[in-house]
């Protein structure tokens, strides 16, 4: 019953069947059942007009439109009611898209509105109430928590404003209540003391009490996490028995020459437990899909490196792939000259790769004669082919796509191990994590030494003074970055920003005392490379630049960074910005430059990253920013689907359910016993057939 096509339900004309279709995506009676409230209203009583007193809450008023008038005229136009109660008026106010309002108000006749007053020269008004026309029912229907809906102009002019919505579904729950079945079992409703599914459908569209809301809210939520943690785990069992991966079963002669001859530091204990972890997963015969978040500067290039002469050492090849060429290039020097020395053939590949020196490559790599291939995207080139790929390493894996990742799937026979590196997880990977689907190592202290970075917010006003610190910095030997932004919907006025920004550093900071380096997208190659190699061996002070400078530049001189209009920045993009400073023995410093007029958003974010350096910290900022992504499709942050369940705030409530899908899943591999019949029939109905991207890193 509950997939009825919702235009053959007589509750519903065929005209709202066909809008709730285009605009909310409710196709069947199941999707009306659970297209939630996001908040509710208390509508235990009535206010007369004159005991309005405030503008904090809600109020809801029987009486009587004596007028009604437009004013404006275009896109100003609104339309004023009066509305008149036994104890005074009040001035309704709609703007824009009015005609649906129109239809509903007939003068001198009884209504019902609801809506939060404002206050303004000396009087009271509410701007865009519901309004509903009268009678005994609807005022009995009024004294109860009434769910509010999302909705829209175009669902609100055929009367599908948040209460329209709100008495559909009640009607249908009057209707069809008895068709909902439970999905789960007896143990899990006992243990967890959960109510039926059908209560907590009733109960979170037209709540009986406040305690009954919260029982409903915790029933829904566990089940949408309970059924995601045990797709997801399946998936993960299945994945995991039908894609084999190479054995890597020894420790040889370049993992223990680099380790005793060539590392020039004692690994912290962080890094030595990774090793062991991924040492033990590629030895499992299994494929390796593992997260390996570390903050900025926690070390993760060696644990890359060290993976990678374990592949060496089982005679297998190794790919290194970065997000851009600046950091393809520094890790390829750095990479190179390391272990050139003990036998190993390093290449690197980006989009600047000359035709005859690619011809050359592919051959090489086909034959097996290079043992590590480092560069960017052009790695994931459909003829980029090896002879025998055992792992692949991707670092900032939030600049990759999942799509693109999975590219790395089909250069072998078999899978090779999948590596990915970040110092700020993205809100996808920290959900995927929440769900089980990534192995997780972490690096959880920095090496010794490392001093803390001193962030400070700063605004335009202050500019001035910032310019007069840079110039104290640089006179104790220092360098400095300063860094705009470049968003890809706005490059022209971007690059004039960034243009306008190097004339004024110029103006400020004269030669010959100064020399300043800029760097941008729209340079060629050599070019970049020109003007890095400068500032890297200290010929220039200050370096101008995009964000192309975002990941693994590493300069250990360089002490201050400073980022114009920081408030268009995400939060993973300041936190690895700032991470370019720190690297040496002196005080850093990262200096955050925005305009006064800020948004709530932003000033959270401006706020978190003057608040914290811990990179955990700032991606569970983000998630409550950002949502956690979709993690049954290839997009990086955005919702995830959840009808009801909240990632960054029902935390506990994941715990349980991924508890609980975890025992079912080793108890009860097959979900075959009669006690998890119920299960099984929701998990075959509404999960099995879902495609899966998470499987992939």
């Amino acid at each position: 019953m509950l997939d009825t096509k919702i235009e053959f339900l007589k509750e519903i004309s065929s005209e709202k069947a066909k809008i709730l279709k285009s605009e909310l995506n409710i196709c069947t009676l199941k999707d009306a059942f659970e297209y939630y409230p996001f908040r509710y209203l208390s509508k235990e009583n009535y206010q007369k007009i004159s005991q309005i007193d405030s503008c904090d809450i809600e109020v809801q008023i029987i009486g009587k439109i004596i007028s009604l008038e437009e004013k404006g005229s275009g896109k100003k136009t609104r339309l004023s009611a009066v509305l008149k109660d036994d104890s005074s008026l009040i001035e309704l106010i709609w703007f824009n898209k009015i005609s649906w309002v129109k239809k509903i108000i007939k003068l001198n006749e009884k209504v019902i509105v609801y809506g939060k007053p404002n206050f303004f020269k000396g009087s009271y008004s509410i701007s865009h109430p519901e309004i509903e026309v009268f009678n005994f029912s609807n005022q009995k229907l009024n004294f109860s928590m009434q769910g509010v809906y999302s909705s829209n102009e175009k669902l609100r002019s055929r009367y599908l404003n948040s209460r329209g919505i709100y008495k559909i579904i009640n009607k249908l729950i009057n209707s069809y209540s008895m068709y909902i079945d439970e999905t789960l079992s007896n143990e899990i409703l006992k243990n967890l003391k959960l109510i039926s599914k059908k209560d907590a459908i009733i109960n979170i569209h037209s709540p009986k009490s406040k305690l009954l809301l919260k029982h409903a809210k915790r029933r829904l939520k566990f089940e949408e996490f309970f059924f995601i943690q045990l797709s997801a785990l399946i998936k993960k069992k299945f994945t995991q028995k039908k894609l084999k991966s190479y054995k890597f079963k020894k420790i040889g002669y370049f993992f223990n020459n680099f380790f005793e001859k060539k590392l020039e530091f004692e690994l912290t204990n962080a890094q030595k437990k990774v090793i062991k972890q991924i040492r033990k997963d590629l030895n499992s015969g299994k494929q390796m899909n593992r997260l390996l978040q570390g903050d900025v500067g926690s070390g993760k290039t060696i644990i890359a490196i060290m993976s990678m002469l374990i592949a060496k050492d089982n005679g297998f090849q190794s790919c290194f792939i970065a997000p851009t060429e600046i950091l393809a290039n520094q890790h390829f020097n750095q990479v190179n000259t390391i272990l050139s020395s003990i036998g190993i053939k390093v290449n690197l590949l980006t989009g600047s790769t000359k035709f005859s020196m690619r011809k050359k490559l592919f051959n090489e790599l086909i034959d097996g004669k290079i043992d590590i291939l480092i560069g960017t995207h052009a790695i994931f080139e459909e003829n980029v082919k090896f002879k025998n790929l055992g792992i692949s390493i991707i670092d900032e894996q939030h600049r990759f796509g999942v799509s693109q990742r999975s590219k790395m799937w089909s250069k072998n026979i078999n899978p090779p191990h999948i590596l990915v590196m970040t110092a700020t997880p993205i809100p996808r990977t920290l959900a995927m994590t929440l769900y089980g689907d990534l192995d997780l190592s972490i690096i959880d202290e920095l090496p010794p030494g490392r001093k803390p970075i001193s962030t400070l917010h700063k605004f335009d006003s202050n500019r001035l003074a910032v310019f007069e610190f840079i110039k104290k910095e640089i006179s104790k030997g220092r360098q400095i970055y300063i860094v705009y932004p470049l968003i890809e919907e706005s490059k022209v006025l971007d690059y004039k920003d960034l243009m306008d920004g190097y004339e004024s550093i110029c103006r400020h900071f004269l030669k010959p005392d100064y020399q300043i380096s800029i760097l941008h997208g729209k340079m060629k190659s050599k070019d970049k490379e020109y003007e890095m190699e400068r500032f890297i061996k200290g010929n220039t002070n200050i370096m101008i630049a995009t964000t192309v400078i975002e990941v693994g530049v590493n300069i250990p001189n360089a002490s201050v960074m400073i980022i114009e209009s920081a408030e268009r920045f995400g939060l993973s993009q300041l936190h690895q910005l700032r991470g370019r400073v720190g690297r040496g023995v002196d005080k850093s410093y990262c200096i955050l430059m925005s305009s006064n007029k800020l948004s709530n958003d932003a000033k959270f974010r401006l706020s978190t990253m003057v608040k914290t350096q811990n990179g955990f910290e700032i991606a569970d900022a983000d998630l409550k920013l950002r949502g956690p992504g979709d993690l049954m499709g290839t997009k990086q942050s955005g919702d995830l689907n959840l009808k009801i369940g909240d990632l960054s705030s029902d935390f506990n409530i994941i715990k349980y359910a991924r508890y609980e899908a975890k025992k079912i899943i080793k108890n009860d591999p097959k979900i075959s016993h009669i006690a998890n019949k119920l299960i099984l029939r929701e998990y075959k109905k509404n999960y099995s057939d879902k495609i899966y991207w998470s499987k992939i890193s």
